[in-house]
């Protein structure tokens, strides 16, 4: 599981001083809780992940997704054909993708049956600015190199500022991306300027990377991260509310906001 605020931001929320960690490991399970919460309630997945999905060929040329697309990377019809790039529109043209259109006489085929016929490699997830969603750390591989199996990341300076001039630049809860693999912050030693991650998340696959590649981090929609801040703090405050739906009603409003509606399709 992934949540989808990290630590530190819900610590401040909390107006925590930095040497107050003691219930650390319970606000992180109540940022997991929250977490799987609000993309549970809205249907969508707020933090990236590469996969494979099939879909069902209803229409000749028109495909409409079950989920969040952020980057069509391989589109394969139902007879193993790959349909190049220059041929599929994608719908809208901006934004979160939930409808492929093909162009150029070409058309969703199968061979038996159009159920689960076609299959579509990206990058799922929801987000409002895709194309600013990975920020410049300002750091890069400190390990020469940083083996596929090793779990201990070594970064110049753990606790100093990234691109956005945000500080701490780290932080533990972040998915960060080197080159096409997606990892995750466990732990965060500002003094030996190494992190602890898990590699190889979110559908990608572990990788060695050289010295010196940059590193990205991730940032989830700033309302739903909010969101996600609240209702964790929120549940580390009400431990024993027993439900999320005794939640205030400011934040229910919110999270309805962010459902996922099906998209009524083209004509053939």
């Amino acid at each position: 599981m992934h949540p989808i605020a990290t630590l530190h931001a819900l610590r401040q929320h909390l107006g925590m001083a930095d040497d107050e960690t003691a219930d650390d490991d319970r606000l992180f399970a109540a940022l997991l809780a929250a977490s799987a919460y609000i993309e549970r309630a809205s249907g969508r997945r707020f933090v990236p992940r590469r996969a494979t999905l099939l879909h069902t060929a209803w229409n000749s040329r028109e495909l409409l997704l079950d989920d969040d697309l952020l980057e069509l990377l391989v589109l394969t019809n139902g007879d193993d054909s790959v349909i190049p790039p220059s041929e599929v529109i994608i719908q809208p043209a901006e934004g979160v993708i939930v409808a492929l259109r093909l162009i150029g006489g070409n058309t969703f085929t199968w061979e038996t049956t159009p159920l689960n016929a076609i299959s579509i490699t990206g990058i799922w997830g929801w987000h409002d600015d895709w194309d600013s969603a990975w920020r410049n750390s300002a750091d890069t591989v400190g390990d020469d190199p940083f083996d596929a199996s090793a779990a201990i990341l070594t970064v110049n300076d753990a606790d100093g500022a990234d691109a956005a001039h945000t500080a701490p630049r780290f932080q533990v809860g972040q998915t960060l991306r080197i080159g096409d693999e997606y990892l995750r912050v466990l732990v965060v030693d500002a003094a030996t300027n190494t992190l602890g991650v898990q590699r190889g998340v979110d559908g990608t696959t572990a990788a060695d990377h050289a010295q010196g590649t940059a590193i990205y981090t991730y940032q989830p929609p700033a309302d739903v991260t909010l969101l996600a801040v609240r209702y964790a703090a929120w549940l580390y405050k009400e431990p024993d509310s027993g439900s999320f739906q005794a939640a205030p009603e400011e934040m229910t409003a919110a999270l309805a906001a962010l459902r996922r509606l099906r998209v009524k399709g083209l004509e053939a």
